[in-house]
């Protein structure tokens, strides 16, 4: 059974960086779409940065654009989320997820989740 395991979260304040990690107990590589999701207290889960494996082609929503950053490492077949200038509304339970199939942007296309990893920015 694949298993997407996150870690990295933490408390910081804001201005600050975190780097959030996802393990995929598969292969990476042979991945389609990976993406990473958070959910706010009170709030939907939301898509806010997704990759499409075989191309390393980025996609960001517009309130993380220029901050984050998503990556993948083959050698440690590890999902990456990098996120700098961090904000109080970044604050929630972020998610690693993967799609086999559909549009990577489209964030409906995925169906693999973790666990999730906390993140909380204060001000």
């Amino acid at each position: 059974q694949v298993q997407l395991v996150e870690s990295g979260g933490g408390a910081v304040q804001a201005g600050g960086s975190l780097r959030l990690s996802c393990v995929d107990s598969g292969s990476i590589s042979r991945r389609y779409c990976m993406a990473w999701f958070r959910q706010a207290p009170g709030k939907e889960r939301e898509g806010v940065a997704s990759i499409y494996i075989p191309t390393d082609s980025t996609y960001y929503v517009d309130s993380v654009k220029g901050r984050f950053t998503i990556s993948q490492d083959n050698v440690k077949n590890t999902l990456v989320l990098q996120m700098n200038s961090l904000k109080p509304e970044d604050t929630g339970m972020y998610y690693c997820a993967a799609a086999s199939s559909g549009l990577c942007w489209r964030f409906r296309t995925y169906n693999t989740w973790g666990q999730g990893t906390q993140v909380t920015v204060s001000s």
